[in-house]
């Protein structure tokens, strides 16, 4: 079949710079990987920006048959360049093209984004979440009921930007309106659940494969989070991780049965990142859900993958064919000389 993966590597491919930009973007090893990964499962790969240029590279690429029907599928890496609910930006061009991709659709990208959307359809859903608050500005006020620590973050953001621990009033003013003006968007003001942290793998739509739970280890840390600094190597306390978590069986299945509930109040497919917090009396919160988990190779996502065995060319294989069987009922075709003849 033939596969064009769509990222963003460039800031180039737009009519004007006129947003905030996406602090996010794919290394270009790992989709490269991604790409030997596809070609090592039969397919024609090419890449290309997810920008205005899209479009006319993948209509040249993988024109429709005759009939009017795809002639190929997106693998979807694209984080967006601009703007908000940057990952729906890609998804919504692909849609109004009739070309089918993998991951979530313009929807279930919005709702994950918004931290108190997701966090309103948990509670909706019957998923326990911490209580929380919204603060436009530092001079908001907030519930009394709201017990310090609290954790504060962008309301939009993702990969942990903006992130802060708070455990006075002043220091809660002060990460607000810091929030505010280096995003420029709400704060989400959430009570800090003292305890283990779990990230749970999820693969598949109707029927759910749940990879094995990795767990955030924060050792002798004084700040037991997972930080923006940690996602991208800057600290030199990195939080490690254990894959199969240490749990009790009892506790992972409830863990995996609420992962499972806030994949389908957030509407995601095909994949995604639930990520919880387990106090100390043994009760699990969820704080969100990533619907664009990270494929990259240290991501907890790809950690869970490799212990259900895995390859990073198996796991990319599956999510196309999980992709492909939603929309066709089938995985996706093989080509036998694809190593070969795939475009660079």
């Amino acid at each position: 079949m033939k596969v064009a993966i769509v990222r963003n590597q460039s800031f180039d491919g737009v009519v004007s710079l006129f947003g905030r930009r996406c602090p996010e973007t794919y290394s270009a090893r790992t989709v490269q990987a991604t790409a030997d990964g596809l070609r090592e499962g039969g397919h024609l790969v090419i890449t290309t920006e997810g920008d205005k240029q899209m479009l006319a590279e993948l209509a040249r690429f993988m024109p429709a048959d005759e009939h009017g029907n795809p002639g190929g599928i997106v693998f979807n890496m694209a984080y967006g360049i601009q703007g908000d609910c940057r990952y729906t930006h890609v998804p919504a061009m692909l849609e109004m093209a009739g070309i089918p991709y993998t991951g979530s659709d313009p929807l279930g990208h919005a709702l994950a984004l918004d931290k108190v959307i997701t966090k309103t359809l948990l509670r909706s859903a019957g998923v326990p979440t911490p209580d929380d608050c919204v603060m436009r500005d530092g001079y908001d006020r907030w519930p009394a009921s709201l017990r310090f620590p609290l954790v504060v973050k962008p309301r939009h953001e993702s990969t942990s930007f903006g992130l802060r621990l708070v455990q006075t009033p002043d220091e809660l003013r002060e990460a607000v309106e810091a929030v505010a003006s280096t995003y420029q968007q709400d704060a989400l003001v959430e009570e800090y659940v003292d305890g283990r942290e779990v990230c749970v793998a999820l693969l598949g739509n109707e029927e759910m494969e749940i990879l094995p739970l990795v767990e955030q280890d924060f050792g002798d840390r004084p700040v037991r989070m997972v930080t923006w600094e940690d996602k991208y190597h800057k600290t030199s306390l990195p939080a490690g991780k254990s894959c199969p978590a240490p749990l009790g069986e009892p506790l992972a299945a409830h863990i995996r049965a609420i992962a499972v509930a806030t994949f389908r109040a957030c509407r995601c497919r095909d994949y995604a990142r639930v990520d919880l917090r387990i106090d100390r009396q043994g009760h699990p919160f969820v704080l969100e859900i990533n619907s664009m988990a990270s494929l990259g190779p240290s991501g907890s996502y790809v950690l869970a993958a490799a212990a259900a065995g895995y390859t990073n060319a198996g796991l990319v294989n599956r999510i196309l064919d999980v992709a492909h069987t939603r929309y066709f009922g089938v995985p996706a075709t093989r080509f036998e000389s694809a190593v070969h003849a795939s475009i660079a």
